[in-house]
């Protein structure tokens, strides 16, 4: 593996680090190679509570916007760790997992390894624990590498989690955490790790399929919702605002883009700023931009998972106290309109169509310019208009009429996977397009007993070209 990263080399201590956590890891998985599914489980009811409680989580949660700046202090997002347990422990682990009779198939469970977890800073507590509830239900070890804005946050986790472990006597390090982040010292971990788990910027993710080991990352989001003429606008305008401010609109998978028909635009325009939205004039549209995004087009770190508050201070004008994410109204699409970009905050672009084509057109256009396989959503009560774009969206998960920051990893209404980590197939640059759940944990050994011949006649598969002309 090349070791000059980030503009230097990885250094001999950071090799060792490396080294010392993988061992540790290696040890652990063999202390408990011998449990059974009932301890397991425990195990993972266990750190699951431990970071998951409210008081827990709301500290964590506090912790991490000290740290970071970024995000809530209001722990919605521990709801995911509760999905991920459900989700976890109404699936077997251990031994035989499934049974194909029909097929002479009998599969059982084996554990992938060593997983090197990169944890991003808009998640530095609830992803860390929702991939060790997974882990450890496959008797996985974990090596997390936290984002150094907010390492603290991500090593507490893990702190709690290990005590979790300890008083149940399992060895603590079933779970370590780098204490020093530092992106060459990721990149060892990722090649000698036998799994990577990357939920982070498309750089690492990039560098985590680069690695060498096997890697399940994600891909950029650019959430765009169709409200189309027959939508509910009350309820597409609350579900929107509760997906921009969950977390500051922090998510891939917050709403970026609302393609609105003409015949609703107006009353939807106004609903949504009856929900708390503020809807920017031309002048602080401009200002906004040149905040919200460096001269490259890049999103400025300032401005990522703040309060709308914050954000326009930062533009140069204020908003009424009750005004919670921004509106910009919008028509191009490209790269050199930004607004058509993933926000990663609490902006929403607004566009207006005529007609499902061109609604459809739009959706190309966007998911051309930005966050191609990770999700879209629609409003609508038309079944035709949800098949059409499920057959033209370039993307892994559509949600239809549910909050889309929530929905598309998983929530207790829909059945989705629950996850923190989803992935967004070829079309993001990731070998799946599933919600990163159980199954991606685990190895899995097949075996095959004889059946009775399957095999049709070659009339049957041929069909109308048996028998024709040869060449």
């Amino acid at each position: 593996m090349n070791t000059v990263m980030a503009g230097r080399a990885i250094t001999l201590s950071e090799q060792e680090t490396a080294r010392t956590l993988l061992e540790r890891a290696r040890s652990a998985m063999q202390a408990i190679e011998p449990y059974d599914q009932e301890r397991v489980d425990r195990l993972c009811r266990a750190v699951g509570w431990a970071g998951g409680n409210e008081q827990t989580a709301t500290r964590l949660a506090g912790m991490s916007v000290e740290e970071s700046g970024m995000g809530s202090r209001q722990p919605g997002r521990r709801a995911k760790v509760q999905g991920i347990l459900r989700d976890a422990l109404r699936q077997r682990s251990i031994g035989i997992i499934e049974e194909v009779p029909e097929k002479g198939i009998v599969k059982y469970a084996k554990p992938a390894g060593v997983v090197a977890a990169l944890i991003p800073v808009t998640s530095p507590y609830v992803t860390p624990i929702g991939i060790a509830i997974y882990a450890i239900k496959c008797k996985d070890a974990v090596v997390f590498s936290p984002h150094p804005a907010s390492r603290k946050t991500t090593a507490e986790t893990v702190r709690i989690m290990r005590k979790a472990l300890e008083k149940l006597g399992a060895p603590a390090d079933v779970l370590q955490c780098v204490e020093q982040p530092s992106i060459p010292l990721a990149k060892e971990l990722m090649s000698i790790c036998d799994l990577t788990v990357a939920t982070g910027g498309p750089a690492m993710v990039k560098a985590a399929y680069a690695s060498g080991k096997p890697a399940y990352g994600v891909g950029p989001g650019n959430a765009t919702m169709v409200i189309d003429e027959t939508a509910d606008v009350a309820q597409a305008a609350r579900n929107t605002r509760i997906s921009k401010t969950n977390d500051h609109g922090s998510g891939c998978s917050a709403d970026g883009n609302l393609l609105v028909d003409a015949s609703v635009y107006p009353a939807f325009l106004e609903q949504l700023q009856a929900e708390g939205g503020h809807l920017l004039d031309e002048e602080q549209k401009r200002r906004l931009q040149a905040v919200y995004w460096d001269a490259e087009g890049h999103r400025t770190l300032s401005t990522i998972a703040r309060p709308a508050s914050v954000v326009a201070e930062l533009a140069g004008f204020t908003i009424p106290p009750e005004k919670e994410f921004l509106i910009a109204e919008e028509s191009r699409i490209g790269k050199a309109y930004p607004f058509s970009t993933e926000k990663l905050g609490t902006v929403l672009a607004l566009f207006k169509y005529r007609g499902f084509d061109m609604a459809l057109d739009m959706v190309r256009q966007i998911f051309a310019v930005g966050g191609k396989g990770h999700s879209c959503g629609i409003y609508s009560f038309d079944d035709e208009h949800i098949h059409r774009l499920a057959l033209v969206a370039p993307v892994s998960r559509i949600m239809v009429r549910q909050v889309q920051s929530s929905s598309n990893a998983g929530t207790f209404t829909n059945g989705m996977p629950m996850t923190s980590s989803m992935g967004c197939g070829v079309w993001g640059g990731n070998i799946t397009n599933e919600n990163i759940s159980l199954k991606h944990y685990m190895n899995v050994t097949w075996v095959s007993r004889p059946i009775a011949e399957d095999r049709p006649s070659e009339q049957e598969l041929f069909g109308e070209f048996y028998g024709t002309e040869v060449w």
